[in-house]
């Protein structure tokens, strides 16, 4: 029980950064925890559709990892360029490391190049929304479309939030009127995971502020003239302005390693987190977790890859494998509980929060919008890239009453 145990966590994002913080506030002093990650700078995805409308500047979004991770976390900064499963040992930068146990939160990457594009705009990726920043500020009017190229994805609400703040920025800059902003996606509604009733309010949102949303339109082909696509069965549109969500694919080192099998994804027990292989965790992004809920579909539902979840199941992970080194059994479990703050631009944001493990579907709401929410998601930005210390306790501190007096769990 006392032995020194060695713990190694791939991936510095938002599961990798809360499973150390978790597992350092749990493990004592002589238990070694290293975070792998190849970026040695963390840009906060929540941030990128404000850096998009000009609200945010680049460097107000990016944090050094050193500076957000606790103390007593080693972090060792490369490529992974091998896995080894039984062993639980992995290659990076020429070394070998082994742990005890294994957290894999690798995350999801974008496809390069997707149907051979390889200039295009998307509010995805940190350098993206810095040059989408730089061609809205040159849009005069015409034909927007923001176009999801597949399913799963990250952050599900990310593209209805996108065009209903593209819709505050046009009207700002004075050309809404010239302006029409449409959403093609290949699910059958906004959020599926979600449930029917915060799908039909979400797209009600759309409707009100009149975006143009276009549910079942795959795309299959991009050109052959600039920014003009075509759905499968539904024929060819063309646009002023593209601005895409690319296709998903897991991390593909954990493919090669055979950790997702013949997928993409990891698949992990829903409520521990455990792969396969004795003592590896997946969390976030890189884990595919089945939902027991069905809708409109006879295909399963898969949780949302979202950071509410990054988050929670890097907690369940953690004190699994804290109460496992303390010699107890793991009890900890992640439940369905998750939220999003969607943002509708002019400084007011919805809340949606619910049970995504409902059955028969999942039971997810959405709160009143207001500024209450856009604040809260504001100070969790802060709070998010503030170094450990006292700044980040206050905050944490606000965020917990502000959870309290909404009524929801708290975010930190």
């Amino acid at each position: 029980m006392n032995k020194r145990k060695k713990i190694v966590i791939f991936g510095g994002g938002t599961g990798g950064v809360f499973a150390s913080y978790e597992l350092r506030k749990l493990l004592g002093k002589e238990h070694q925890i290293t975070l792998i990650e190849k970026n040695s700078n963390y840009a906060f995805p929540s941030s990128f559709l404000w850096l998009m409308i000009g609200e945010r500047k680049p460097e107000e979004i990016v944090s050094p990892l050193t500076k957000m991770l606790p103390k007593g976390i080693e972090p060792v900064f490369g490529e992974i360029r091998s896995i080894d499963l039984k062993n639980r040992e992995v290659e990076v930068n020429s070394n070998k490391i082994s742990g005890d146990y294994l957290i894999v939160a690798l995350g999801a990457e974008l496809m390069k190049e997707p149907f051979g594009l390889k200039n295009y705009h998307t509010f995805y990726t940190y350098e993206g929304s810095i040059k989408l920043r730089d061609a809205l500020e040159k849009f005069k009017g015409g034909t927007v479309g923001i176009v999801v190229a597949s399913s799963p994805y990250k952050c599900p609400g990310a593209p209805h939030e996108g065009a209903m703040l593209l819709d505050a920025y046009f009207k700002k800059r004075g050309i809404r009127e010239k302006t029409e902003i449409h959403l093609f996606t290949p699910e059958s509604q906004p959020l599926p995971a979600a449930g029917q009733v915060l799908g039909e309010a979400v797209q009600k949102l759309l409707e009100w502020k009149g975006i143009k949303f276009h549910p079942l339109y795959k795309p299959i082909k991009f050109g052959p003239g600039e920014n003009e696509i075509s759905f499968e069965g539904k024929g060819n549109v063309k646009l002023d302005l593209l601005i895409l969500i690319p296709p998903h694919q897991g991390s593909h080192i954990v493919k090669v390693s055979g950790l997702s099998g013949q997928g993409d994804w990891i698949p992990v027990n829903r409520q521990t987190l455990e792969t396969q292989y004795e003592n590896i965790y997946a969390i976030g992004d890189a884990a595919s977790v089945t939902l027991p809920g069905k809708w409109k579909s006879d295909l399963p539902l898969s949780l949302p890859k979202a950071g509410v979840f990054a988050h929670t199941g890097a907690k369940a992970a953690a004190r699994r494998i804290a109460a496992a080194v303390g010699g107890e059994t793991p009890t900890e479990t992640m439940q369905g509980e998750g939220y999003c703050m969607l943002e509708m631009g002019n400084g007011i944001a919805g809340f949606a929060y619910g049970n995504f493990y409902g059955e028969p579907s999942p039971e997810v709401n959405l709160k009143t919008p207001g500024k209450f929410w856009h604040y809260g998601k504001a100070l969790f930005e802060k709070w998010w890239l503030s170094p450990p210390g006292l700044r980040r306790f206050i905050l944490g501190e606000m965020i917990e009453i502000g959870s309290k007096m909404a009524g929801i769990p708290s975010a930190v």
